[in-house]
Formats: structure tokens, C-alpha cells, sequence
């Protein structure tokens, strides 16, 4: 069964000088400021649609990784995992870089390399975000 999430933007006034809230609807865990200056120059204590996918995605390759590794009779202790989204205006999203560390019992380095590469091409975030290339990082 498909599970649906919501989340809803308000904005107000043009794009340089305008100003919005993003709200998770489904959880109502919070409301965040949004304005182009968060998403192109500093955030001041704003977030933008790039961080928000960069969590997105840093909680989705966690939970594949940790799901595979599980699978595979190696659970792991712990993962930290920081995700890294480039935006250029004008172009877009440009890049994304996971950077995943672990302490996984019985799991060789080249072994947690592979799950780690194996999740960052399966999980669904990852899935969506094809268009963008995704570099890993494994330590």
C-alpha cells in the first residue's frame, strides 16, 4: 500500500524580494522559513528546497543502508550519514554528495563500501533524483 506525504509552501511577493513558510503537514513536526536569499546566498536561519531534499535524502540512503545491511546479517550499530545538494541559479540542482560512516560489526570496509553504493542507487530518493549526478562517500 503507497503511503502519501504532504507538505505545503505558502509565498508571498515576487521571488527576490518575497518571503515563504514550508510546512510538514503529515508529521506536524514544523514550519520553516523559506526566501530566495536562503537558497541562493545565506541561509540567516531559513531553510531552502535544497536542504530539505539534502535531509530527504540523508534519511532515506540511512534507512536503505541500514535496511540491506540488516538483510545481509551484518546489522549496523550506528550510520552517519550528511548529504550535500549544490543549486546554481540558472541551472539548478548541479550536485549531491553522500558522506556515510558506520560501525558495523563483522562487515569488512569493502563490504560496507558495496552496501553503501548499492543503497545510494536504490534508495527512492536517490531513484528521483537520477538527473542529478550523486557522488558517495564511505569512511
Amino acid at each position: 500500500m503507497a503511503t502519501t506525504r504532504t507538505a505545503d509552501a505558502h509565498w508571498e511577493g515576487t521571488l527576490l524580494e518575497g518571503h515563504g513558510t514550508v510546512s510538514l503537514v503529515s508529521s506536524g513536526t514544523g514550519a520553516f522559513d523559506v526566501t530566495w536569499a536562503s537558497r541562493a546566498q545565506t541561509p540567516e536561519g531559513r531553510t531552502s528546497p535544497e536542504e530539505l531534499i539534502a535531509a530527504a535524502h540523508a534519511a532515506c540512503f540511512s534507512m536503505a543502508l541500514s535496511s540491506a545491511l540488516a538483510k545481509g546479517g551484518t546489522p549496523a550499530t550506528t550510520l552517519d550519514t550528511s548529504v550535500e545538494v549544490d543549486f546554481q541559479p540558472g541551472e539548478g540542482i548541479v550536485a549531491i554528495r553522500i558522506a556515510v560512516a558506520g560501525d558495523v560489526p563483522g562487515l569488512s570496509g569493502e563490504a560496507f563500501a558495496a552496501a553503501a553504493a548499492s543503497a545510494k542507487e536504490n534508495c527512492p530518493v536517490s531513484q528521483a533524483l537520477r538527473a542529478v549526478p550523486i557522488a558517495l562517500t564511505v569512511r
